[in-house]
């Protein structure tokens, strides 16, 4: 079976300029602008050598001061692209032209009030917004939701995710210290992915955890979603699982009255540099029986599902799409659900004392 899952590219080219110079735009923004053949303009940072570095490496032209640098002399059909953290995103959105198109790197804020003021400022300035989910465009799941849209599998009525991984967080030292490291950072990703086959849950049930021995604010939840009562959707993750390759596991799970697929994420497992991934689905043949195959996809979570994230915006922008897949409104609620599961986890379950 052939399945369509690689983002359709702009028609138009439209010029990027990167605001941030970390790691992920190392990793994961350039080698797939570059990859989808989009022309990145410049790049600014607050510490404007690492601008220089990626800029270098890169072949970029420019390397502005400063944003204000940045938007005085960018064309006027520049997309931006944030890959800063959380607090700086308003300063930024605010000296960005009104009406331009932006891409802005999760989570939209550090928690809801946050992610509500960004939406306003976005709207205010009637600016072509999106966050940068990528997720969403991964090949896995274009694939799962390409087969799930053509009835392959029947109705969707179960979806778990499961992460056991030891996850080398000081890779991320400026996230390390975030008091709501796990949901926030890494489950989101998973919440907003449901989201996108799913819509909105009922409510939400959720637990997160520390590890003992560590300083982390969290490194394990556990979020259940309420999409009522025929449905049963889950996301289990355990980024504290040190005891070497044999048990962990990664993977997104879709199953339907009709059939199932199964994404082994082989990012995460022994991150940075990965496994492969798999994916695989199941449908029933004509003696009955569920038969599993094996479809060979190209490309990754990283780098290729950031071509998705921009393709879209560029697409929106230019009249190609007609809906900007995670803009920032759609994303509000995503944050929405965020903010649920730590309300959920900080309440606590029901005490049996009091039964």
């Amino acid at each position: 079976m052939n399945i369509p899952y690689k983002p359709s590219l702009p028609k138009t080219n439209q010029p990027i300029v990167i605001i941030g110079a970390s790691g992920i735009v190392k990793d994961a923004h350039l080698p797939a602008y570059k990859m989808a053949g989009f022309t990145v303009f410049g790049i600014t940072n607050r510490t404007i050598s690492k601008a220089h570095d990626l800029a270098r490496e890169f072949d970029i032209k420019h390397v502005f001061e400063n944003v204000a640098d940045a938007v005085k002399n960018s064309p006027p059909d520049t997309v931006y692209d944030i890959t800063v953290l959380p607090d700086q995103y308003i300063e930024i959105l605010e000296q960005l032209p009104d009406g331009a198109a932006v891409l802005i790197q999760k989570p939209m804020g550090n928690d809801l009030a946050q992610a509500k003021d960004i939406v306003a400022v976005c709207e205010r300035k009637n600016l072509v917004a999106a966050i940068n989910f990528q997720l969403r465009f991964s090949p896995f799941v274009s694939a799962a939701r390409y087969l799930i849209n053509e009835g392959l599998i029947g109705d969707l009525y179960d979806l778990e995710v499961k992460v056991t991984v030891n996850t080398p967080w000081e890779l991320f030292p400026l996230i390390k210290e975030h008091p709501r490291l796990e949901i926030l950072f890494h489950s989101v990703h998973y919440i907003d992915c449901i989201r996108s086959f799913l819509g909105n849950p009922n409510g939400v049930m959720a637990k997160t955890a520390k590890h003992p021995l560590k300083k982390l604010s969290s490194s394990r939840s556990t979020i259940i979603l309420d999409y009522g009562e025929d449905k049963h959707v889950v996301i289990n993750t355990n980024h504290d699982h040190h005891f070497g390759p044999n048990h962990e596991e990664s993977y997104i799970k879709w199953e339907g009255t009709k059939g199932a697929i199964k994404a082994k994420m082989g990012l995460l497992m022994n991150y940075p540099d990965g496994l492969p991934d798999i994916f695989e689905y199941a449908v029933e043949n004509e003696a009955g029986q569920y038969e599993w195959k094996k479809v060979q996809l190209e490309g990754s979570w990283f780098p290729e599902a950031f071509i998705g994230t921009m393709s879209n915006l560029m697409r929106f922008k230019e009249g190609s799409d007609s809906k900007l897949l995670a803009s920032v409104q759609d994303v509000l609620d995503t944050m929405k659900v965020v903010e649920a599961c730590y309300i959920s986890s900080s309440n606590g379950g029901i005490s049996i004392e009091k039964l």
